[in-house]
């Protein structure tokens, strides 16, 4: 399947490749598959080293010898003799040896051509928690993500249906009706998959029929996570509360007070028991923080409040799957009040894919804009809807205090501007950058 990633390891390849390349990102997001494919096709000669299959290598880098040294025994245990010249090695789970991410400064200063790449679940959280000197300016970092709607379009759809929604968005005009009503068919499908490859890949091969569709997949997926707590944790209490923050997220979402409670998890908890269990998995990329903004200035970083915030699964198959809900509710489009916090989670991890901070604004009434995006156009709404009911006192209060450039407003209305309020469908959301 094509990721939109693989132009950014390209974009390595040809301005950075004498320094090691790091992939952070959550577990079975597609890290080892896209890099393989990625060497395998760009370079001569590739050797793959999964560290988790190689105790060795990793009591190789922990010895007290020169890492020319190591590098020497690397090839011996591998059998193996690496022409650096032609050759990109690709360090897989390198989480498992901090003596080798601390190396990595030796390759990219060594005047021999190195080539290396590395990637590992946990990563952001075993470089949060570094205890050896980490290579900073000595490694390049590159985050990847599931697949967003537009690589789970690519992957589900016949060729050319996203150059047909980059140019009305870009025209800002309406799509064709038909096509219109057909994508947002595909983003509720996308709602139930998610963007978790080995997902996409069960529902490309059952034709996109939910019912065949494998949901024990994305189960095992979230499982699988819950077991990764027992990795870099400082103690079994620590594990339990990032446990217990993870599986509260959906119940957070629909909370009136629209921010992230302790006392959802329990009536005695306190923010400062929670806050290392919290930056563990912030750190994961398993959650994505929104932050709430004292006051509408730039830059908003300098405004955002720490201690206010909403929090949001990395991916909305794992929310809907959490949620236990059913897949006709979604795809056809039923009304139930969780459908605009799903829709929100959806475009929370959209922007995270584009690099977009996450803010959000609250009066102190009861108004809410969901999103306030910084660009170069200065503090632009976002208001997310999840049908085409697109009434919004908040959004409108906020536009009088305070006159955007403009508005955007994200919905299941096609494409239009009015108003000083772009239009888009929540099947476009990738395009917002």
């Amino acid at each position: 399947m094509k990721r939109k990633i693989y132009e950014e390891l390209l974009k390595w390849k040809e301005k950075y490749i004498e320094i090691p390349l790091m992939v952070i990102g959550a577990r079975q997001i597609g890290k080892t598959y896209i890099i393989k494919e990625f060497c395998q096709r760009e370079f001569e000669k590739f050797v793959y080293i999964n560290l988790l299959d190689n105790p060795k290598i990793v009591d190789l880098f922990e010895q007290s010898i020169s890492v020319e040294e190591k590098f020497t025994q690397l090839q011996w245990i591998l059998d193996v003799n690496i022409d650096l010249n032609k050759t990109i090695i690709f360090f897989d789970e390198i989480q498992l040896s901090e003596k080798l991410i601390s190396n990595l400064k030796y390759f990219c200063e060594s005047e021999k051509p190195y080539k290396i790449i590395c990637a590992g679940s946990l990563l952001g959280v075993k470089i949060n928690r570094f205890h050896s000197s980490f290579p900073v300016g000595k490694v390049r970092m590159l985050n990847m993500y599931p697949m967003d709607f537009e690589e789970f379009l690519m992957a589900t759809s016949i060729e050319g249906i996203v150059d047909e929604i980059c140019n009305c968005y870009n025209k800002m005009v309406p799509i064709n009706e038909a096509l219109h009503e057909k994508l947002l068919n595909l983003y509720r499908l996308y709602l139930c998959v998610g963007g978790m490859p080995q997902a996409v890949e069960n529902i490309v091969d059952v034709n996109k029929n939910i019912f065949e569709f494998d949901r024990k997949i994305i189960e095992d997926i979230i499982d699988a996570y819950l077991n990764d707590m027992n990795q870099y944790i400082l103690n079994n209490t620590e594990k339990s509360r990032i446990e217990a923050i993870y599986k509260s997220i959906p119940s957070q979402l629909g909370n009136t007070s629209n921010k992230f409670q302790y006392s959802k998890i329990n009536s005695n908890a306190r923010s400062r028991d929670y806050e290392s269990a919290m930056q563990w998995l912030i750190s994961s990329n398993m959650v994505y923080k929104c932050n709430l903004l004292k006051s509408i200035q730039i830059p908003p970083k300098a405004y955002c409040d720490d201690e206010t915030f909403k929090l949001y699964l990395s991916d909305v198959g794992l929310l809907t799957s959490l949620l236990e809900i059913k897949y006709n509710d979604i795809l056809l489009d039923n009304p139930f009040l969780y459908k605009g916090n799903i829709a929100e989670n959806y475009i929370a991890q959209t922007f995270v894919r584009n690099n977009i901070t996450l803010y959000y604004w609250k009066s102190k009434s009861d108004a809410e804009v969901d999103f306030i995006l910084y660009n170069e156009d200065g503090l632009i709404p976002v208001e997310v809807k999840a049908s085409s009911n697109v009434m919004s006192k908040s959004l409108s209060n906020y536009i009088k205090r305070y006159n955007p450039k403009y508005s955007i407003r994200i919905s299941t209305k096609n494409f239009g501007y009015e108003n000083n309020i772009k239009s888009i469908p929540l099947y476009a959301a990738f395009l917002i950058k």
